[in-house]
């Protein structure tokens, strides 16, 4: 059965769905349906334990953050396909995060995500920590036999979890490319919630960042999040989770490599999230 076959076979639909493919998506496969009830999104995927991500849990946090007032409805769930309300809008690129008014309408559906959407998740509390993330890619690389050499970000790494220090444990987003944040032209939504967890707030926050933000833009982030101004110590922790952040970004390339059936040129994709890591990772050594 292919993906289409799967989309039409839905038992939702009234009359005959039209489906379209929907460009963009790295991850999962995403089509458009329009039928006598409008348009809808429709994601097709099974779980992925290589990326450690749950079909039920992406589900739960995708009604999570309906009900918190950030992201669109799901309209059906059934394993392997998610079904959520069609918004009229477009993504935003880096350009767009970069500007100083998308950026606040961006850090501020952030900040809700971290505060409200807790408050509406149902079953399992999960758990998204970097750290653990990258070694578990990197054992899953080696198993592969993948060209990759990660001994040295694997040290980077450790040194970096070491710098974190304590952490203020908030639920996260923890995919906040900006392809994720949507505009409808009357406000901004945050989608694909599947590696929805509970972690620290710098690692969205770094995130967020990674999208080429100005020194002044980074400080008035942390200023506006924490309500003061960043002191030396946030600092320090920040450009660590940011560095992370990053390195996440191009290890999950890595993987999807050697894991995915997707027509999208992956190793140049790493390629650039692999550049934005050692441009973070400097920045913390030598801030």
């Amino acid at each position: 059965m292919t993906p289409q076959d799967r989309v039409r076979a839905l038992p939702i639909w009234k009359g005959v769905p039209q489906i379209a493919p929907l460009d963009g998506g790295i991850t999962n496969q995403n089509f458009v349906v329009t039928d006598a009830q409008g348009k809808s999104v429709v994601r097709i995927g099974a779980d992925m334990p290589e990326h450690h991500i749950s079909r039920k849990t992406e589900m739960a946090v995708s009604r999570a953050a309906h009900a918190a007032g950030i992201a669109p409805a799901v309209r059906y769930h059934t394993y392997g396909a998610l079904v959520i309300d069609h918004i009229a809008g477009r993504t935003l690129t880096a350009a767009d995060l970069c500007d100083d008014a998308q950026l606040d309408l961006a850090l501020a559906l952030v900040m809700q995500t971290h505060r409200d959407l807790p408050r509406y998740l149902r079953g399992p509390a999960p758990l998204f920590w970097v750290f653990h993330t990258l070694r578990d890619y990197a054992a899953t690389l080696r198993e592969k036999g993948s060209a990759y050499l990660t001994d040295d970000l694997l040290q980077d790494a450790a040194e970096l979890e070491g710098e974190v220090g304590a952490i203020n444990l908030v639920f996260g987003h923890n995919d906040l490319l900006p392809a994720n944040f949507m505009h409808d032209g009357e406000r901004m939504w945050l989608i694909d919630w599947e590696y929805g967890g509970f972690n620290s707030p710098l690692f969205d926050l770094g995130a967020l960042a990674n999208a080429g933000l100005t020194h002044a833009q980074e400080n008035r982030v942390l200023r506006t999040y924490f309500g003061a101004a960043p002191t030396a110590d946030l600092w320090h922790r920040y450009r660590a989770m940011k560095a992370a952040s990053a390195l996440r970004e191009a290890m999950w390339s890595m993987v999807q490599e050697v894991h995915s059936a997707l027509p999208v040129d992956f190793a140049a994709y790493t390629a650039v999230n692999l550049a934005t890591y050692r441009a973070a990772f400097d920045a913390f050594r030598h801030p």
